[in-house]
């Protein structure tokens, strides 16, 4: 029995990479958002895509104190010969909180498309999806944040790059006449988070809502990186893990 894969493979002096030789097509040649499009594409990414998807990837490397570093830094804590664990512990707080948002609004727009296709307006499509998810009793994805309570500075940078690299396109159309039409029914401003817009953008770009997330995952796993250095060089005594494990020991409340 024979396996067989389009990804990779290594001879004595040769590796190729999805059609491509390693040495002389890519290295030096793309960036690591590059190559995740080739993974996810089977081609190289245009000029305008490349920019597109390193834009999105650098707006959520990195957001400061989340669940998602504070794991890596107690991990790292426990086990700071394994920084692949704190790393891994770190991803693993990549559901539906956050970063999903951005798988989620991207099956929502593209099912619906799928679903209707051209024979309604943007208008009644965005429409059709408020009152549907409202009747099944779902939140709509993308929308508001528990930091940036009106607007998401990251959103609109997205947008304007979208726009600049043609990647505004019916997604995108889709759910901003979406937060559109739900401020308006709330009477006031919801902030549009940067994880909805980019599952919008990454659907204009033509990518599977089934593998959106997962370049949030290779996006974050950068950013925790710097949340690993940062513990190392504050060193064991003075480590946030070590600020954080301590805070809880002194005043936790046990009651039998």
């Amino acid at each position: 029995m024979k396996f067989q894969t389009k990804i990779g493979k290594s001879t004595e002096d040769t590796i190729r990479v999805h059609g491509y030789d390693l040495a002389d097509d890519l290295i030096g040649k793309i960036t690591l958002a590059d190559m995740a499009f080739l993974g996810a594409k089977h081609r190289i990414p245009t000029e305008q895509e490349s920019k597109m998807l390193n834009a999105i990837l650098v707006a959520i490397c990195e957001h400061g104190f989340t669940p998602s570093s504070l794991s890596t830094r107690l991990t790292y804590l426990g086990a700071p010969e394994a920084v692949q664990a704190a790393v891994a512990a770190g991803l693993l707080g990549a559901g539906t909180v956050y970063l999903g948002a951005m798988e989620y609004v991207a099956e929502m727009l593209q099912k619906t498309f799928v679903e209707y296709g051209d024979d309604k307006s943007i208008e009644e499509l965005a429409s059709i999806i408020i009152h549907d998810r409202k009747e099944k009793g779902l939140l709509l994805p993308g929308f508001g944040h528990h930091i940036h309570k009106v607007e998401d500075p990251r959103t609109e940078k997205l947008l304007e790059i979208a726009k600049e690299t043609r990647f505004l396109g019916r997604h995108s159309l889709l759910l901003l006449e979406i937060h559109k039409q739900f401020c308006e029914s709330k009477g006031k401003k919801i902030t549009l988070n940067a994880v909805g817009v980019i599952g919008s953008i990454m659907s204009d770009m033509g990518i599977d809502y089934r593998v959106v997330k997962s370049f949030a995952v290779a996006s974050r796993a950068v950013g925790l990186v710097a949340h690993l250095v940062e513990e190392m060089e504050r060193g064991r005594k003075d480590s946030i893990g070590q600020q954080v494990f301590k805070y809880v020991e002194d005043n936790t409340d046990y009651r039998d």
